[in-house]
């Protein structure tokens, strides 16, 4: 049995979405069960059209949501300890669920779990890890957002948790693992960048395969399982890509309805329209995951609906089961323990 804690207040329609979402991924996978979080007037109507997940859930009422808009230093001071986001990463840290759920405001969503669950030994920081459609299936991206900038040693970080996702997620034995890069050459990209790639090519990990360095069209492509990035360059990675999904699936509307040839056209076409929509659905990967914390936080898209969360949820649940911290845990102990030293320069006389 998973406990997932939910965080219902979260998102841009709060319960509305969250509840539902909740019960679609109740039916797919029985084994659940749920602990939510929320203002009581506003959930119990919602949940109370649920019996199924109303009788696997427990429900905690609390007096604060946390807005879209506010900032995390506001947030925190705002919420913490009281608020339905705190108090359902606060049931991950005193092991009452395996897993939080929120599609609230990510900037408070990270400082609340990184001030509750505190970082794994070793991680200096966290990482956001997507899930990236791609022509042979799905990969893992991070970090796509959580924070700005990242060090050679922290890309190697990244690129441990990534891999341990991937083991967790798509079930693979030695996910290959990349380093987003202006190029492939190894004298190419910032200093950060090389010198994190010579770590990971002179590591030899057995839980990942380094593939070297991968450019942006890579992440569509599918090059590899795992794509390595700082926050910044992830983030708008992230948004470029959504951003061309839309374009193109306007473009084909438009092309579609423009003429009555088109139309005709289109009925003939439809089950191929369908299977690409299906593709190209963001609800299908909805779900991207905190990673090097002590707990498992999994963050839903603000916009999404009921489909969307229940992806997010199932994330969760995936996570969970796999014991995705356990293999964090278990790479970077081992990576730490024979850590390699620092490059020394040609010239340098070691003084």
């Amino acid at each position: 049995m998973v406990t997932i804690s939910l965080d219902a207040m979260g998102g841009d329609f709060g319960p509305s979405v969250a509840i539902p979402g909740a019960a679609r991924a109740l039916e797919r996978h029985p084994d659940m069960r749920f602990a939510i979080y929320g203002i009581e007037a506003d959930c119990l109507p919602i949940l109370n059209k649920y019996p199924a997940l109303k009788a696997k859930s427990e429900f905690h009422a609390v007096d604060i949501a946390i807005s879209m808009e506010e900032k995390p230093s506001q947030a925190l001071r705002r919420g913490r300890y009281k608020s339905s986001m705190w108090k359902a990463i606060e049931a991950v840290k005193l092991k009452e669920a395996d897993v939080a759920v929120s599609a609230g405001n990510t900037g408070a969503l990270m400082a609340m779990a990184l001030f509750c669950l505190r970082t794994m030994a070793n991680i200096e920081r966290p990482a956001l890890a997507g899930i990236w459609p791609t022509l042979k299936g799905e990969s893992i991206v991070l970090d796509v957002g959580a924070t700005i900038g990242a060090d050679a040693q922290q890309l190697v970080d990244f690129a441990l948790m990534g891999g341990a996702m991937a083991r967790a997620l798509f079930e693979l034995k030695r996910p290959s693992v990349g380093l987003l890069n202006v190029g492939v050459e190894e004298v190419k990209g910032q200093e950060e960048v090389k010198e994190a790639g010579r770590i990971l090519r002179e590591s030899n990990f057995e839980s990942i395969q380094y593939s070297g360095f991968v450019e942006g069209d890579d992440l569509g492509k599918g090059t590899v399982d795992v794509v390595v990035s700082e926050g910044f360059t992830g983030n708008i990675a992230l948004k470029a890509a959504e951003g061309t999904a839309r374009q193109l699936a306007t473009y084909l509307r438009t092309a579609m309805s423009r003429t009555l040839l088109a139309k005709i056209g289109y009925l003939f076409a439809k089950s191929a329209f369908d299977m690409l929509r299906d593709k190209m659905d963001p609800r299908k990967v909805n779900g991207a995951v905190f990673l090097g914390l002590n707990g498992i936080v999994i963050k839903s898209h603000g916009g999404t609906d009921a489909e969307g969360f229940a992806a997010a949820v199932e994330v969760g649940y995936d996570m969970a089961r796999n014991k995705l911290n356990e293999k964090i845990e278990n790479d970077l102990k081992n990576f730490h323990s024979r850590r390699l030293p620092a490059k020394v320069d040609a010239d340098d006389d070691g003084v």
